[in-house]
């Protein structure tokens, strides 16, 4: 008897660990682990955007593209933009690191496949990247895409749902 309920003890524990285990993997693009990306600014861009280099990860080419571009967004709202010899850093729009966590489900909605996010991105990068720029790695692709952010029009966009302060709201 104690073998049994050893047993079925065990196989209890084991389930919800499967099932634990299953709802971290879905539960990961809760923005959670998006401080895993590389991205670097490349020069000014034309009045309101940013021209950055970015490099995102994916199952085949074309999710890794995606993830880049999703990333270069990302950056401009949350980490901000490095700078180098011939542009300034840029701050991020939301500074305070719980904006993520408030708006999750406006970011879920915005960061979605097919989502607003891709209104401000342009994409200058032609064709699939090569060379240096696609990489093999375990478990897929890491490629870089060179990227213009409409910088500009995604902070008004931030600012009129709510979601980033306006500069004339006040310190």
């Amino acid at each position: 008897m104690k073998k049994v309920l050893f047993i079925a003890f065990t196989l209890l524990m084991t389930a919800s660990a499967v099932s634990v285990s299953a709802q971290n993997k879905d539960r990961r693009k809760s923005f959670n682990s998006w401080d895993n990306y590389e991205i670097t600014t490349e020069k000014v861009g034309v009045d309101g955007t940013k021209f950055v280099k970015v490099w995102g990860y994916g199952r085949t080419v074309d999710k890794a593209v995606m993830a880049a571009k999703e990333n270069a967004v990302h950056a401009c709202i949350f980490r901000g933009l490095p700078g180098n010899a011939s542009a300034m850093s840029t701050p991020p729009i939301c500074p305070n690191p719980d904006t993520l966590v408030s708006h999750e489900d406006y970011f879920q909605n915005f960061f979605a496949a097919g989502g607003p996010y891709l209104a401000y991105v342009n994409m200058t990068t032609d064709g699939v990247p090569s060379g240096t720029d696609c990489r093999k790695v375990k478990g897929g692709y890491k490629v870089a895409i060179y990227v213009q952010v409409m910088y500009d029009n995604l902070k008004h966009k931030l600012e009129a749902d709510g979601i980033a302060r306006k500069l004339s709201s006040g310190f």
